[in-house]
Order: C-alpha cells, then sequence, then structure tokens
C-alpha cells in the first residue's frame, strides 16, 4: 500500500507559538541604540593606580665649600637656577643654613661659600628680608658638610607607593595570572619620574591658555597661499630659516 502525504497543512501547537512570539519578542527587544563598549584587556588604569597630586615640599640644594671658599662656575650656575625657581614658585623666605662645629682649616671656607651665595641671591633679586640664614650641627666634622639652602614650594608627586608587591608575579599565585591584571608596579616608576621633571606641577592639572596670535606672520601665510607659493620655512642645522618662496 502505498503512502500518500496529506495535503493538509500540519498546524502548530497553541503553545508553540506563544513560545515562538515570546522568542521573537525578547531577540526584538536585543535590538536597541546602545553602544556597545569594550573595556581594555587590563582592568585597571595606571591614572587611577598612580594618580598624580599636588602637595607642599622643600626644594634644597646643598653647596660644598671648596677651595679658600669660592663658589666654582657649576656651583654658581646651581645657585643662580635655584634662586631663579625661589622667585618663580618659592613659598616664604629662603633658609640658608650653615654648618656649625666644622674643622677649623674649612671654618673661613664655609663662612666665605655663605657669603657668597647671600651675594647672589642679593643680585638674583632677593631681598635680604625673605632670607633666613641658621646654624646647623654637623654629625662627623671629618666629613664633607654643605651649606644647604631650602624654601618651600609646591610640587607634583605620586600619590600611591613604588616598590610594593603584593602579588607574586611567578607562578605560585593562578588566581592572579589567570585575571590577566597588571603588576602593582605597572608604570609607578614612570609617572614618578614625570612628576619629579615637570618644571610647573599645575600643567599636569590643567592646560596652559594659548598665546598671542602672530598677526604679521599669519598675514604673510595667507598672502603666499592667495598667490600660489609655500609658505613654510625650512630650518637649517646652523638655525637660520628659509622660506620658500614658489611651489616646487
Amino acid at each position: 500500500m502505498a503512502f500518500r502525504p496529506s495535503s493538509k497543512p500540519t498546524s502548530r501547537p497553541p503553545l508553540a507559538l506563544a513560545a515562538l512570539v515570546a522568542l521573537t519578542a525578547a531577540l526584538g527587544a536585543c535590538r536597541s541604540d546602545r553602544v556597545a563598549t569594550t573595556g581594555s584587556i587590563y582592568p585597571y588604569d595606571v591614572r587611577t593606580r598612580h594618580p598624580f597630586v599636588l602637595a607642599d615640599g622643600i626644594r634644597s640644594l646643598d653647596v660644598f665649600p671648596t677651595g679658600p671658599g669660592h663658589l666654582d662656575p657649576r656651583q654658581t650656575a646651581d645657585v643662580e637656577a635655584f634662586l631663579l625657581e625661589f622667585r618663580r614658585y618659592g613659598r616664604g623666605r629662603l633658609a640658608i643654613d650653615v654648618p656649625r662645629g666644622v674643622l677649623p682649616a674649612t671654618g673661613t671656607a664655609v663662612e666665605r661659600t655663605a657669603a657668597a651665595i647671600r651675594r647672589l641671591s642679593a643680585e638674583a633679586g632677593v631681598s635680604g628680608a625673605a632670607v633666613a640664614v641658621a646654624g646647623y650641627a654637623v654629625g662627623d666634622p671629618a666629613l664633607a658638610s654643605p651649606v644647604r639652602l631650602s624654601f618651600e614650594r609646591m610640587e607634583a608627586k605620586v600619590a600611591s607607593a613604588c616598590g610594593m608587591w603584593p602579588q607574586d608575579l611567578g607562578v605560585s599565585d593562578p588566581a592572579f595570572n589567570l585575571r590577566n591584571e597588571p603588576s602593582w608596579n605597572l608604570g609607578c616608576a614612570t609617572r614618578s619620574n614625570i612628576a619629579a621633571q615637570v618644571a610647573d606641577p599645575v600643567d599636569l592639572v590643567r592646560g596652559r591658555p594659548e598665546g598671542r596670535i602672530d598677526t604679521v606672520r599669519r598675514s604673510q601665510v595667507i598672502d603666499k597661499l592667495r598667490q600660489g607659493n609655500d609658505p613654510s620655512t625650512t630650518w637649517r642645522q646652523d638655525g637660520k630659516a628659509e622660506v620658500k618662496s614658489a611651489v616646487q
């Protein structure tokens, strides 16, 4: 007996239709205008783990007396740069600490070095009222004792402490390895160096405003562009500039 397929279409059960409608509605809800974003491989940002902070600090410079007590060219340049920084960013007074209890042979050199520093400070525009001279007891008279300059100023530093190893980077901590997280010290040394080298700590907090526009240079460039000339400037190794006059 031959099998004849029924020409009547197979009807779906009401329960299956209801489930299909519910699934379609659920999939339609997934389609939205949301923006899909993915995070970094490392869940911790170095800027969050080792942030820059501004704090009051002490800037100091040690000047070791040499010879009869004069300042050599390097010491003079160091003191002048230190005084310039004090005038720009210093708070309070400039402290000059002179060692006391040194050997008699170096006592004269210490006093002359301190006098030379005070003379440089006066030439740099630091008034006598802004200078405080004091003495400090040396621990070992046989060792070289410097004349120490110091003042207070705002400094940038890293809030966290570098050199901490709360996790083992080896295979002894499988849970830490599987999380694929960076080590605690990642980026700490780099950001500490940046904080120590920045001239103005405020630059780490906000950018500087734009300077004045060079109106003359801008007018010259626009005129050359209108004439079809090249407005670019070529700098030679001797530091002199050559302005191109025509398009190559």
